[in-house]
């Protein structure tokens, strides 16, 4: 007998229900996301082409392989490969139209699919068979035939007394031979774990498209003592985005791993200013940001604003001491016409604390060489009996604190998606629908009993229940 053919509507159900294309789906959806995660997103091309191309020195200098011709020559290939990643979107990958129909393929996959296997779990689990045959028993994968002495409904209630108090409460049929019928059955919403974490899935994917299209990402440098009301956009250039209120950085510190210049951690004291009133003082780090009014301030950078100020004890040779105050890296003016520059600042130089390095000029502008003064050795610089010695009393270096700054509506919907996914899973993985058959049947004096039952999960852990139920069941009718 020939197979009716499908209709269209048949053919594009079972494509939108097929495994293949899950996979497929899943397979692209991670592909992307690497080609997502490897290229920076909302990069210009200038910015692309500085960190794919940096080949040149801080002078602006060639390195000796490389002439004009050949840099223009690279440089003109760099902008063709960025020309062709951005007719891809690839630099806004999450927003390109290619990436939002994946993500709807797979979504209607999951739909499909979870609608085409929902009438069979239905059926099962509000039609279970209650009067099953011998030939039922004989497909199960658990199963045991005993014979029992007394009355039918004596060792009914045997039954029903081991069914109860090792595994469930029974329901009980009687069919028209006059055979008994038992069933009894645990967990039957275990069946529904999948379909809580599908759902899940979803609702992840609606909260994630919410903040797509209508969240935002920027950026922020926020110079200390200073305050800001927008953030720079990273979905393009010169695009602000308004906060609606005030975000002030008091102070930045910034620590460093003893006896080293390497920071160990660093902080921004920032307070939130709405209305005119100061609403929020928090002090943030990296991974602890500041929430406010669905924008999270993270902590990302930092830099220096400017030369740091100064301020020195200069002592003549045989003269009185004089405090001056200067910027790094100018020449700050000394009596009898001389100067001194510092030229370097060290936080903390080999575990001797802060120092400076920094070089004499006389009066007629010659540089002497340079040396080192400790702030916590004021009256270490004397022993070089030069014509001055000098002392570090402060350093103020002002910072400014760079904050990556997101705001994400569909945040909270990810997160129930994500509570939904904890819940679907451990009722998928750690709880089975389990049943158990019993038929009783009146065989002369005795009595046939026909036992069996499954689990939809976890069978060894059922045969093992199972084999313990036997052994009881056959003491208790025997």
């Amino acid at each position: 007998m020939e197979k009716a053919k499908k209709g269209v509507e048949d053919v594009v159900w079972d494509f939108f229900c097929s495994l293949k294309l899950g996979i497929s789906t899943l397979i692209l959806l991670a592909t992307t996301s690497i080609v997502g995660t490897v290229l920076k997103q909302g990069q210009s091309i200038a910015e692309y082409v500085q960190e794919r191309f940096g080949r040149l020195y801080p002078d602006g200098s060639f390195p000796p392989d490389l002439t004009q011709a050949g840099y223009d020559k690279l440089k003109e290939g760099f902008e063709s490969t960025y020309r062709f990643y951005d007719a891809f979107n690839f630099f806004d990958m999450y927003h390109s139209w290619w990436f939002l129909a994946l993500l709807a393929l797979f979504a209607m996959n999951l739909i499909c699919c979870s609608i085409n296997r929902l009438p069979h779990v239905l059926k099962i689990v509000r039609e279970p068979e209650l009067t099953p045959d011998d030939k039922f028993y004989r497909h199960l994968s658990n199963s045991v035939e005993l014979t029992a002495t007394g009355s039918l409904s004596a060792v009914q209630d045997k039954v029903a007394q081991v069914l109860t108090e090792k595994f469930a409460a029974p329901q009980v049929t009687e069919g028209e031979d006059g055979r008994k019928y038992l069933f009894a059955q645990k967990s039957v919403y275990a069946r529904f774990g999948v379909y809580v974490t599908h759902l899940s899935i979803l609702v992840i994917l609606i909260g994630a498209l919410i903040g797509v299209r209508f969240g935002s990402k920027g950026y922020v440098n926020i110079l200390e003592g200073t305050s800001v009301d927008s953030v720079g956009s990273r979905e393009g250039r010169n695009v602000q985005i308004p906060l609606g209120f005030s975000v002030r950085c008091d102070k930045f510190t910034l620590e460093y791993y003893a006896g080293t210049q390497r920071p160990k951690a660093y902080r921004s004291d920032l307070v939130v200013i709405d209305g005119g009133q100061e609403v929020v003082r928090k002090s943030i780090v990296v991974n602890d940001p500041l929430n406010y009014k669905g924008f999270t301030f993270y902590q990302s950078s930092y830099g220096e604003a400017g030369n740091g100020e100064l301020r020195l004890r200069v002592t003549p040779r045989g003269g009185a001491p004089v405090e001056v105050t200067g910027r790094m890296g100018d020449h700050i003016p000394l009596p009898g016409g001389a100067s001194v520059a510092v030229t370097k600042y060290i936080p903390s130089y080999q575990n001797l604390g802060p120092a400076i390095q920094l070089h004499l000029n006389t009066p007629d502008g010659r540089h002497g060489s340079p040396f080192v003064v400790f702030k916590n050795y004021p009256e270490f610089d004397k022993k070089r009996g030069d014509a001055f010695a000098v002392a570090l009393l402060d350093y103020q270096q002002k910072f400014y604190t760079g904050l990556q700054v997101a705001r994400d509506p569909g945040v909270e919907v990810v997160w129930v998606g994500c509570t939904l996914m904890v819940f679907g899973t451990l009722i998928a993985f750690f709880l089975s629908h389990r049943r158990i058959w019993v038929t009783l049947s009146a065989e002369g004096d005795k009595v046939k009993v026909l036992a069996g039952g499954n689990g939809h999960r976890n069978q060894t852990g059922f045969a093992l229940f199972f084999d313990e139920f036997k052994k009881e069941l056959q003491e208790k009718i025997s």
